[in-house]
């Protein structure tokens, strides 16, 4: 007679922890997709306000780097309303999720205006372009992978 094992003595190493019920992996962080975005976002700052600076000067330089700073502020904000988050269910994820877009979106249409209101030599187009293009890096986040478990 053949002996049947049961399903739930069966090991499997890795989980997605976005579907499993065990929750997170003790090794890898709720947070990592959203830190390793803002340091995307902070790499592209830095390399549009280099390219800015050298076509166009320093005013175009500061004002890339006030664009992308916008995004990173917000974005921090994103973070700090998700790791603060604690859900147990989906719908308290999702509430969670929606509070943090909401302050991220925010701390954008307090700090656009206090920038273009208090810098007066800014470059527009320098501007807008960081901004644009760290708003679609942020975006960027559901193409981080989680962490092997080894």
């Amino acid at each position: 007679m053949q002996r049947k094992t049961p399903l739930t003595l069966i090991r499997v190493d890795r989980y997605n922890s976005t579907v499993s019920l065990r929750g997170f992996a003790a090794g890898s962080s709720p947070l990592r997709p959203i830190r390793i975005v803002l340091g995307w976002q902070v790499i592209a700052t830095a390399i549009l306000t280099l390219a800015f600076g050298f076509l166009w000067g320093a005013h175009a330089a500061l004002s890339a780097a006030l664009g992308g700073a916008v995004n990173v502020v917000a974005g921090g904000g994103y973070a700090c309303m998700v790791a603060w988050g604690r859900a147990s269910s989906v719908g308290e994820a999702l509430r969670a999720i929606f509070r943090a877009e909401a302050v991220k979106i925010v701390l954008i249409l307090v700090l656009l205006p206090i920038v273009l209101a208090n810098y007066k030599d800014i470059v527009h187009v320098a501007f807008f372009t960081s901004f644009v293009i760290t708003v679609a890096v942020f975006a960027a986040a559901v193409a981080v992978r989680e962490l092997p478990e080894d």
